[in-house]
Parts: C-alpha cells; sequence; structure tokens
C-alpha cells in the first residue's frame, strides 16, 4: 500500500514538473473563457486595471475551500484598489464532476462572488500559465500594454487557518507594487491539490 502512494505522489510530481508556463517577468497572452454568467471574459477586459490577481481555483479541493474566504476577501480589497481578481477552474469534470460549469455556476452563487469565475474547458490557458494546483495564484501588473507576472505560488503560509498565516503573500505583493516598492516575493510553492488534467 505504502509503494502504492509512493508511485502516485511521484507521478503528481512529475506531471506538475512537465508544465513550465509563465515565470516572474513574463509577458502574459490575453485569453478567452466563459464566466459563470455565460459571458466570455478576456484578460484585455481589465486594461484599465494596475494588474489582476489570476488564481487557479476549483469548488471541490479541500485546500480551495479552507482558502474562499480568503479569496473572496481578496477580491473585495483589492478591486477597488486597481487589481481586479479572476478565478479560472481548469479541473477536468469527467474526473471531477463537482467542477462541471453547472457546479460552478451554483458554487458562484452561493458564495456571492463578485468577482470572475471561468471555465477553462480545453485546458490550454492552465497549461500556458504552468498552473498545477487549486489554488494556484499569478499576479499581474500591467505595465504599458501588456500584462507581465510579478508572482506566482500560494496565497499565504498557512493553508489550514487564515489567523495563522504571518507571511502574506499575495497582499504584500500587491501592497507594494501599489506603493510602486520592490516586491517581496516573485515566486512561492503553491500548495493544493493538483489540478485535474484529461486524459490524453
Amino acid at each position: 500500500m505504502k509503494q502504492y502512494f509512493f508511485f502516485l505522489f511521484l507521478a503528481a510530481l512529475l506531471s506538475a514538473k512537465s508544465i513550465s508556463g509563465y515565470q516572474p517577468g513574463d509577458t502574459v497572452a490575453d485569453f478567452k473563457l466563459k464566466n459563470v454568467d455565460g459571458k466570455e471574459v478576456s484578460l484585455s477586459d481589465f486594461k484599465e486595471s494596475k494588474g489582476v490577481i489570476v488564481i487557479f481555483d476549483c469548488n471541490t479541493c479541500p485546500f480551495s475551500k479552507t482558502y474562499n474566504d480568503r479569496i473572496i476577501a481578496l477580491s473585495k480589497k483589492y478591486k477597488s484598489l486597481g487589481f481586479p481578481l479572476v478565478a479560472i477552474n481548469a479541473n477536468d469534470p469527467v474526473k471531477s464532476p463537482g467542477d462541471s460549469f453547472d457546479e460552478m455556476v451554483s458554487y458562484a452563487k452561493s458564495h456571492h462572488y463578485d468577482f470572475p469565475y471561468l471555465i477553462d474547458q480545453t485546458q490550454e490557458v492552465a497549461k500556458v500559465f504552468g498552473a498545477t494546483n487549486t489554488p494556484h495564484v499569478f499576479v499581474l501588473s500591467h505595465v504599458g500594454s501588456e500584462f507581465k507576472v510579478v508572482y506566482t505560488g500560494a496565497i499565504d503560509n498557512n493553508a489550514r487557518n487564515a489567523s495563522d498565516a504571518n507571511k502574506k503573500y499575495v497582499e504584500e505583493v500587491i501592497d507594494a507594487l501599489i506603493a510602486g516598492k520592490q516586491v517581496p516575493y516573485s515566486k512561492t510553492k503553491a500548495i493544493g491539490c493538483t489540478i485535474k488534467w484529461k486524459n490524453a
């Protein structure tokens, strides 16, 4: 049994490493995905913002559920400061039925989301970003006509309890950007469930 779990862990690790994706400093290509309200949302829709908080998330992961209130709080705090939040669900609904589009609509409504919750049906956006976990954050800064990655990783350093987190990575990064200072972090390890990829 221990050997079985070891191979599962090794497979997940190799899968995560096979996805390169965006690194801090990279320019992010525009994308267009369907929101839970049925409308399409593009990164270019936020051209008037100072940046965007992109979070790959889902309905079902225990880590996502633990971080849900913190994600909602990030949206409420930073949207008015020029950093709107966009959540993207790339989980394969065949492997994770609780992450179907209909379930996303219900989840967003019941949790009173005030931000877009987009479905990445083909998983191409997640692959381009290099997202591996839920939640996995990418903080983008609007530089000229482009969006550049300034931070990627975890929301904070305590997945279990928000009150015990003493390093609030995303908040500290955005606060530094707003103040015109150097960001304190550019990359941390995203902690959460692995994205449920479609079978090849």
